[in-house]
C-alpha cells in the first residue's frame, strides 16, 4: 500500500506524460496484486489486463497525438483539489456503516451467497460459481466493461489513423 502511495504521489507531481503512463501501468499491476492477497483473483486479472495491459497501450497511442510534457496551470487548482479531498471524505464517511471485512454475520452473506450456492445449479447450470456470477446474474455489467474497453480502442485507432492521414499531403 506505501508503494501505491509512493507511486500516485510520483504521478501527480510529474509532468512527464510518459512517465505517468508507465506510473499508472505499476499502479494497476500494483492493486492486481492486493487484489490477489484478498483472495479476488478473478478480478485481480481484469486490472492487470485492462488497467496494466490495454490501458497502458491506448493511454500510449493517445500521448502520440500529444505533446510530451504537460502544461503547466495558469493558475493554482485549489477548488478541484477541495472537491476532490470533499469527495473522498463522503466516500471515507459511506464505509464506516459497513460491516468488517470477512464478516460472517454480514447481510451478504445471510441472503445472497447462499442463493448463488444453493440456487446456481437450477437458475443457470453452469457448474462454476464465479463463471455463473459473471456470464449469467452479472452479465450485463460484463457486456458494458467489454463494450468500453472496446470503443476506447476504436477511438484510439481512429484518432491514430487521422493523424497518419493528415501527415501524408
Amino acid at each position: 500500500m506505501v508503494l501505491m502511495a509512493v507511486t500516485v504521489w510520483v504521478m501527480a507531481r510529474s509532468r512527464n506524460l510518459f512517465g505517468v503512463i508507465v506510473l499508472g501501468g505499476i499502479y494497476s499491476f500494483l492493486m492486481a496484486t492486493v487484489l490477489v492477497a484478498m483472495d479476488a483473483v478473478d478480478v485481480a486479472m481484469t486490472e492487470a489486463a485492462v488497467g496494466a495491459g490495454i490501458s497502458t497501450v491506448l493511454f500510449l497511442g493517445a500521448l502520440y497525438l500529444c505533446k510530451s510534457e504537460e502544461a503547466r496551470p495558469m493558475r493554482k487548482p485549489w477548488l478541484p483539489l477541495a472537491v476532490s479531498l470533499a469527495v473522498g471524505g463522503l466516500l471515507v464517511y459511506g464505509t464506516l456503516g459497513l460491516p468488517e471485512f470477512s464478516d460472517p454475520n454480514a447481510p451478504i452473506h445471510q441472503h445472497v451467497v447462499p442463493r448463488y450456492l444453493n440456487d446456481i445449479k437450477k437458475e443457470v447450470d453452469v457448474p462454476n460459481v464465479v463463471t455463473a456470477v459473471l456470464a449469467s446474474y452479472r452479465g450485463y455489467d460484463t457486456l458494458g466493461e467489454t463494450t468500453v474497453v472496446f470503443t476506447a480502442g476504436a477511438g484510439v485507432i481512429a484518432l491514430l489513423r487521422r493523424r497518419r492521414r493528415s501527415r501524408k499531403p
